[in-house]
């Protein structure tokens, strides 16, 4: 009967607290009180109780009894029980699923987590969410492991795949390494390593070539471990070289010595702790003006300004005028250094106030020179930084660096100059052949002139090593449609804005900027839940299942278990001794007097004795 009231409770949606006040208990059968083999009728061998948790009803008590053969002892359970929730567990599949979708789909923290569950009546810990969080990805890694098949034909319906490869690491975190198809933009396969070395990577690839087959091309950076993998692995695969890792790799080894210097020495000369306390200290003369800045200011536009208001002008200025050059970070356009010189646009910008206050400050509003204080105060205080030679001799270096850099990302026309597109950004949609000529006409350009060849032999030695990987025609490809033509993409930024994603999720649901522990802590196949995007993906690993929920029932627990113990073994952890121990502010001194020679004597005389 309860049974009969709990599928009502499904179709009408009637909230579980209203109908049960109290935990109610419902009876679970074997679908058969006959032996599916000799047809003998079965006996009851126990009935158990346990506190099930469902989307559907909240809590529960699910009352089971199990029968047997009397013939061949084989014991029966209810088949509806375990479609339920997995063996031992007291969370049904659709708690999982649900679970699983708000901290990977919808990307909310634990505790958000927890309040959406308590709407829907079930009352889940903090500490549970993180545990049916991992189950979730465990079950879908499972269900992807045993699509596999299915999963090579339906990448071989798209005429093949485009494998990309890249990781990702933060601090002293492992590298979640990821392989991509780069028509479908579904995750292959995942593995967290300790580098990208080639006899870790081996393996991996691998793998992907025995599930998958060959792939059509592969697009990775120029990492030296990736690159000797691809080789043994896929020695005739077509191999490129994405290029926007390219552009930033050639544009650091270009200018990152002078612009690490450059920032060095901003920091030495305590450019920005200056401004920052020029700026607080004009501010604080600011709020004791009686008019407001924005009465002055518009006063002052319209021509109407009185003498007691234009004495405040230039303390404004000053002040306005400091604050426009901490927005330097406006100059970005999203790519990151190379691309992006942040310090560079920051002294730029002072430099440019500075030439302004210089134009400016023997210019006086009224007849009283005192009003230009803030002008003349500026001017002094950041003259002998401007002017700094070895500040100007960097930017000059800079500068030059820079010009050529973005004269090659203007010949690939990829992270142009006046982009602001960022890791979006795969590059205009320009012939292959033409951005070859145009790359070719740049290296020319270099050589030819002998001083431009010696300055960036190390430009050109990059442009010869990797000029076969760079230039891919479009690839044929066998499709249910006929042959079509495919361009491999000219970047790996399908997979930067992957972890990108990766990382800005962790911090939202961390509130840390630094990822090094939930790297550490994130199993492996995590990001297998972005292919949960794709409906052709959804659709083959559900495998004639109409939900997740029924096919993760469809998966043995043992084999979750296994999974979940193997992943929990291989999580670098540090004793809870040694944590107490690390914890000592006295550590040193103990470790010292353990080692001094009173501990010695001591050591040697109870080894005497």
């Amino acid at each position: 009967m309860l049974l009969k009231v709990y599928m009502n409770r499904v179709i009408t949606g009637i909230s579980a607290s209203v109908l049960f006040p109290e935990k109610p208990i419902i009876h679970f059968y074997p679908e058969s009180e006959d032996c599916l083999i000799c047809k003998s009728k079965l006996n009851i061998e126990k009935t158990w109780t346990k506190t099930l948790v469902t989307m559907e009803i909240g809590a529960f008590e699910a009352k089971e009894t199990v029968l047997f053969c009397p013939h061949d002892q084989r014991v029966f359970h209810s088949e509806r029980l375990r479609q339920l929730a997995p063996v031992g567990g007291t969370f049904g599949y659709d708690v999982i699923v649900e679970t699983g979708r708000l901290l990977f789909i919808e990307n909310l923290g634990n505790q958000e987590v927890m309040k959406k569950l308590e709407a829907k009546n079930v009352f889940v810990s903090e500490r549970e969410i993180s545990y049916l969080g991992r189950k979730f990805i465990m079950y879908l890694a499972l269900a992807h492991r045993e699509s596999q098949h299915h999963l090579r034909n339906l990448l071989s319906r798209n005429g093949g795949y485009i494998l990309h490869v890249d990781g990702t690491c933060e601090g002293d975190s492992p590298n979640l390494f990821c392989g991509l198809d780069g028509i479908s933009e579904l995750v292959l396969d995942t593995i967290k390593i300790p580098s990208e070395k080639k006899e870790l990577l081996i393996p991996f690839f691998e793998g992907i070539k025995e599930q998958y087959g060959e792939p059509m091309a592969l697009v990775h950076d120029m990492g030296k471990g990736i690159i000797a993998a691809v080789e043994h692995v896929f020695p005739r695969s077509l191999d490129f070289i994405c290029h926007f890792h390219f552009l930033r790799d050639i544009g650091k080894d270009l200018m990152l010595d002078d612009y690490t210097a450059f920032q060095k020495r901003l920091r030495k000369l305590k450019v920005r702790p200056s401004l920052r306390q020029r700026s607080k200290y004009l501010e604080s003369k600011i709020n004791n003006v009686n008019q407001t800045v924005e009465e002055i200011m518009e006063n002052f536009e319209s021509g109407v300004c009185h003498d007691n208001a234009l004495e405040h002008v230039p303390l404004i200025t000053t002040y306005a005028l400091i604050n426009w050059v901490f927005e330097y970070p406006e100059e970005s356009n999203g790519y990151g250094f190379p691309f992006d010189r942040s310090y560079l646009d920051f002294y730029r910008r002072l430099k440019r106030v500075h030439r302004l206050i210089e134009e400016i400050k023997n210019t006086n509003l009224r007849a009283e020179i005192k009003d230009n204080k803030s002008f003349l105060q500026f001017y002094k205080a950041f003259k002998e930084i401007v002017e700094d030679k070895r500040l100007n001799d960097l930017r000059k270096s800079l500068e030059r660096k820079a010009k050529v850099f973005d004269k090659l990302r203007t010949a690939m026309r990829l992270a142009l100059p006046e982009g602001k597109q960022g890791l979006n950004d795969n590059g205009d949609e320009v012939e292959i052949s033409t951005i070859q000529e145009r790359v070719t006409i740049f290296k020319n350009w270099l050589i030819r002139d002998i001083r431009r060849e010696v300055r960036y032999a190390g430009m050109i030695k990059q442009l010869e090593k990797y000029w076969n990987k760079l230039f891919a025609d479009p690839l044929p490809i066998v499709t249910v449609n006929g042959i079509q033509y495919i361009q491999p993409q000219r970047t790996n930024n399908i997979l930067e804005r992957f972890f990108r994603g990766e990382k800005q999720r962790g911090r939202k649901k961390s509130g840390m900027a630094s990822l090094s522990k939930t790297l550490k802590a994130t199993l492996a196949e995590t990001p297998l839940v972005q292919n949960l995007k794709n409906e052709e993906y959804v659709k083959t690993i559900l495998n004639g299942c109409s939900s997740l929920e029924e096919r993760f029932s469809k998966i043995d627990t043992r084999l979750v278990q296994k999974e979940l113990e193997n992943a929990k073994n291989n999580t670098e952890k540090i004793s809870p001794f040694i944590k107490k121990l690390i914890t000592d502010s006295d550590l040193t001194r103990k470790i010292s007097a353990m080692f001094s020679d009173d501990s010695k004597n001591n050591a040697n005389c109870h080894l005497r004795s």
